[in-house]
């Protein structure tokens, strides 16, 4: 699957504060899509577009993926990176804004997936509106569950934000019998749920 597109996508993010999903990851997310039959999704953090491509890639052929990030040079560069690989822009809508100001106004239980891939600290705060968007049998895919602060372990180490916050929600969708939970060790993790 690495064609001069998705090729752009991982150098343009290389190095970069908004690094792209490892490749199997990435797969993983195009066999998740298809396996849904996914027609509409929602990406919270598109990056460079690297993620978001693998998405439409697994859609269905009217599939409209919906995704978000405050930064515009990455929405342009994640545009041009989808019109590359052959999805025009009714394939796509791109929003410049936080999760906090454009989730809001999606709508409820309109979405087959929602795929979060931004800051870890908030990922209760998007569990909650992926739950919201979701309809019935649909899924929620959270990326980087299993990254963490390097170091190790132990009473003297501060907790952290982030890594408190990924433990909330594995902790929560597991608990959950509303949802069927698969974590998969692919990239930095990826915990994928399905609601019931």
């Amino acid at each position: 699957m690495r064609d001069d597109a998705l090729a752009d996508a991982y150098d343009a993010a290389a190095g970069s504060l908004a690094p792209p999903v490892d490749p199997s990851a990435g797969s993983a997310l195009r066999f998740l899509a298809a396996s849904i039959g996914a027609r509409s999704v929602v990406e919270i953090g598109t990056g460079y577009g690297a993620s978001g491509l693998w998405l439409l890639r697994g859609m269905a052929r009217e599939g409209i993926l919906t995704t978000m990030d405050s930064d515009s040079v990455h929405l342009d560069h994640a545009r041009s990176v989808f019109s590359r690989a052959g999805f025009g822009a009714g394939r796509a809508r791109l929003i410049r804004g936080t999760a906090a100001e454009v989730l809001p106004r999606l709508t409820d239980g309109g979405y087959d997936l929602v795929f979060v891939d931004a800051e870890r600290r908030s990922y209760p705060a998007f569990l909650d509106e992926a739950l919201r968007l979701l309809r019935p049998g649909g899924m929620v895919v959270l990326h980087g569950v299993l990254s963490g602060p390097g170091g190790p372990d132990g009473p003297l180490r501060a907790p952290d934000p982030a890594e408190t916050a990924v433990r909330e929600v594995i902790g929560r969708i597991r608990e959950d019998e509303a949802f069927i939970p698969l974590l998969m060790p692919l990239g930095e993790g990826l915990l994928a749920a399905i609601r019931r």
